[in-house]
């Protein structure tokens, strides 16, 4: 293809029998050859849910996808990735963009790197969902509000709307935010509530550009299984040692191999190894006799079976790597960007 085009390109002077340049008709079947056709109607966009740690934005990213993709945890600094999920509603294609809390208290190499997976995802959207504690902004928060480039809507989402009590104490709160930037419209919502889900899908849409679907009517995330294992692993590991364990852990995929069975549909070895700085802590994910690690594998497994809808085999090694998370080719090494 790219012979055929230097040819074409080289003879500037060539008509075609409409008499309109040769070159000028190329490039528009390759244009429409490498477009989706479009359908009339038709809307796509990518959306990022963007906020501090802990506000609730993987919760928000599952409610939306209407599948679990994306880990939750209380600790802070659970979602590490740029996670993309994908919600195909009538003639709408939606593409959130789930995004790591922006870290402001510590400048590790792992922070830096997270960081910049938030700024690397806000910079090119159709839309931005600002998710915030409703009635609550903290210098946290204004960090992230202070990354926003002019020019791209955005939704303040006043989260987890039913934790508060006096709902009246919202209005001056909200007259602040509007002071603060100029968003687009407020979203008062919590994201367990499936009615303000519902809402907030007729809120994004009318954002979003009209063009072709970007991914199949189907497709719930661009991530691969493995990439979902390690995460999933990383979830449990969080969930059973609470706030023992240093957010420095992390999760790296040894195997991932998919095998034949006679017995299962499908098959699926994986073995996986945690990821830690300390002894201790060490000995914290193991746990007395091995049972931490143990239930650990054990809710990995029975979640990423549903997940995959495989027989899944989990094999799990914890092992000490100091200093890690301020290295930064270590960093690199282990999947972060």
């Amino acid at each position: 293809m790219n012979d055929a085009t230097k040819d074409v390109a080289g003879d500037e002077g060539a008509e075609s029998a409409e008499g309109a340049p040769v070159q000028n008709d190329l490039e528009a079947m390759l244009a429409a050859a490498g477009a989706p056709a479009a359908v009339p109607g038709q809307r796509c966009g990518v959306i990022a849910i963007v906020g501090k740690p802990n506000v609730g934005k993987s919760t928000l990213l599952n409610a939306l996808v209407g599948q679990k993709i994306s880990i939750t945890s209380r600790k802070a600094q659970t979602t590490r990735h740029r996670i993309t999920g994908i919600r195909t509603r009538e003639q709408t294609q939606f593409i959130f963009v789930d995004t790591p809390g922006f870290q402001t208290r510590h400048a590790t190499a792992l922070n830096k790197s997270l960081n910049k997976t938030v700024m690397g995802a806000i910079g090119d959207v159709d839309l931005i969902l600002f998710v915030v504690e409703a009635g609550n902004f903290t210098l946290a928060d204004a960090k992230v509000l202070s990354l926003f480039k002019p020019g791209i809507p955005t939704l303040l989402l006043a989260n987890k709307l039913d934790m508060v009590h006096r709902r009246a104490e919202l209005a001056p709160w909200l007259k602040s935010m509007q002071e603060r930037h100029p968003f687009a419209e407020f979203v008062p919502m919590s994201a367990k509530n499936k009615g303000d889900i519902e809402r907030l899908f007729g809120i994004c849409a009318k954002y979003l550009p009209e063009q072709a679907w970007w991914y199949g009517e189907e497709e719930l995330t661009d991530r691969s299984e493995k990439f979902l294992a390690s995460e999933t692993v990383r979830e449990k590991l969080f969930r059973f040692t609470g706030d023992e364990l240093p957010y420095t852990s992390t999760v790296v995929i040894d195997k991932f191999e998919e095998e034949a069975s006679k017995a299962h549909k499908r098959m699926v070895k994986i073995a996986a190894t945690i990821v830690v700085e300390r002894d201790n802590h060490k000995m914290m994910v193991i746990g007395d006799k091995g049972e931490r690690l143990k239930r650990i594998g054990t809710e990995a497994r029975q979640e990423l079976e549903k997940l995959m809808d495989a027989k899944v085999f989990l094999e799990l090694w914890v092992k000490v790597r100091s200093g890690w998370a301020d290295d930064e080719a270590r960093v690199r090494s282990f999947g972060y960007e």
